[in-house]
């Protein structure tokens, strides 16, 4: 018998082997959940009729949830952003503009992450446009600094 205060660690555990035997993240969540669920049937943690009522708990409540909505709406927004190249000619333009200074294309990633981020509203979807777009910015500007400073 296991007792209930080891189920999260060994679930933990649990997805971490799915992981490591090579399933997709969304699918070794799926089946840790499902196989300590049988584990918890098994030791009498609860009974099938609790794993019944998952549909109509997802399809019923969280499924009419509108506000739910606005994180995947938002993250499509930012990948529109980085697509249509907006937000690179927003970093370019604040690189340009603080480019003399020291540590200025970080100052240009901030600045334009903050305007991003009033734009679309949702942090997710700042942090995938501005990581698509600024690290080949700066991994770029890395190389480039290293040789001006080998100049000197």
């Amino acid at each position: 018998m296991i007792p209930l205060e080891w189920m999260p660690p060994l679930m933990f555990g649990g997805l971490i082997v799915f992981m490591l035997i090579g399933f997709p993240v969304a699918f070794s969540l799926m089946a840790a959940g499902l196989f300590f669920a049988g584990i918890a049937i098994a030791e009498n943690f609860f009974g099938m009729p609790f794993l019944q009522a998952i549909p109509q708990r997802i399809f019923g409540s969280i499924l009419a949830n509108d506000l739910l909505l606005a994180i995947p709406f938002f993250t499509f927004m930012g990948a529109i952003l980085e697509r249509c190249g907006l937000a690179e000619e927003m970093l370019d333009s604040m690189g340009q503009l603080f480019g003399r200074i020291r540590g200025g294309l970080g100052y240009s990633v901030i600045i334009v992450g903050f305007i991003l981020g009033a734009i679309t509203g949702t942090v997710a979807a700042q942090v995938i446009a501005m990581a698509m777009i600024s690290l080949p910015v700066m991994n770029g500007d890395t190389a480039t600094t290293c040789a001006t400073l080998q100049a000197f």
